[in-house]
């Protein structure tokens, strides 16, 4: 059986510090740059990243738990994903506005993400 996967947390291996700023960052899937990071949330058990990505994906936002983060590389100002375009493009919709006001709104980005880390729902 295997054990719970946070896909919350950033990796002690990410090279992650708190309060370290990522906005403005480029963001780079595991298959080429997807775009920049908007917003980050170091909130305990609630971390995560909010990319726009430009004209890749006409200008949508997306929203990455802080494990799919396998590097963060300070002098180059870049993000390093292990999840690819097609993985990201096909995550759930992001929507701003009901992100903070619905309760199950982070479950989604659970069910869809957690699967790829070996790990199951509780």
């Amino acid at each position: 059986m295997n054990d719970h996967v946070d896909i919350w947390q950033f990796r002690t291996a990410s090279g992650h510090t708190a309060d370290t700023d990522l906005i403005g960052f480029h963001v780079e899937a595991a298959d080429g740059p997807i775009g920049k990071v908007h917003k980050l949330s170091e909130d305990v058990g609630a971390q995560y990243l909010v990319v726009d990505t430009g004209p890749w994906i006409f200008g949508k936002h997306v929203l990455l738990p802080a494990r799919t983060v396998t590097r963060i590389e300070i002098g180059e100002r870049k993000v390093y994903l292990d999840r690819t375009k097609d993985e990201i493009k096909n995550s759930p919709d992001y929507d701003e506005h009901t992100h903070h006001t619905e309760p199950s709104y982070r479950d989604r980005y659970t069910l869809y993400y957690e699967p790829y880390y070996g790990g199951r729902i509780i």
